[in-house]
Order: structure tokens, then sequence, then C-alpha cells
């Protein structure tokens, strides 16, 4: 699935199943930097993804005492440059995320990205790529 007439926030707009990621940057205040030049890799939480979460977690990430808090998160999500799945394909790589935090990809067996496993990759966008995946990050700190 490519969509080049989208950025990297349209197009899990129109995805439809990324609602909980959408109003997560949205209430984190990152839509204008994803919506930016870039070129970014997001590895994007499903909505699936986020329900494995404790109950209320999202509910309390979203208030506005918590935004540092949130943005932390989804930026540990988000990698600067387009990364495909060839690119990984049969290595490790450690790249930095847009929060400083290293992420672990590991792409000698599928890909995983901090252990989450990619359910689909290579969703093309004007800005950068798209890779999905069945966990959410947490920061180590």
């Amino acid at each position: 699935m490519t969509d080049q007439t989208h950025d990297i926030v349209d197009t899990a707009i129109a995805a439809g199943s990324f609602t909980t990621l959408v109003a997560a940057v949205q209430a984190a205040g990152l839509v204008d930097t994803l919506k930016g030049a870039g070129p970014f890799t997001v590895f994007a939480p499903s909505d699936d993804a986020f329900a494995k979460l404790p109950a209320g977690t999202v509910e309390d990430l979203v208030k506005p005492e918590n935004k540092a808090k949130l943005a932390a998160i989804l930026t540990l999500h988000v990698v600067p440059g387009k990364v495909m799945a060839a690119d990984v394909a049969g290595a490790k790589a450690s790249p930095a995320s847009v929060n400083g935090e290293a992420l672990h990809v590991d792409g000698t067996d599928g890909v995983t990205v901090n252990g989450a496993k990619v359910v689909t990759a290579d969703i093309a966008c004007t800005n950068g790529v798209i890779h999905v995946i069945d966990t959410v990050l947490l920061p180590k700190g």
C-alpha cells in the first residue's frame, strides 16, 4: 500500500486503524512536526497495539498535564530519514529516535523494533514512510 499523495498524518488518518495514535499525536502537539518536510520513518502502533496497554493508560497520557510524557513516548516511534524495510533486511541497527533514545531494529527474522513486530512495512508517504507495529514502544526513562 503506497500513498505518495498524503503526508504521514493524513495517511494515518485515512488508514482508519490509527485513531488512538492520531489522537495522541494531536494531544502531544506533534501534528505540525509530522506534517513537516521530513523525511521521517514512523513506527506506528495500531489501535490494537494501544489496546494492549493497561486500562486507562491512553486516557491518562492524553491529559494536558502529561503532554511532555506523551511527546516523549511518541517521538520514540520516529526516526529521522526514510528507512524502508529492505534497508534493514538481514541486519541489526540502532538508529537514534527523535526523542534521543536509540532503537534496536532487528531485520534478521522479519523486522522488530525494541521487540515490537513490524506487521505492515513500507507505507510510503510524501514526507517519509510508516511501518505498522504491534506494540507501543515505551521510553526506558
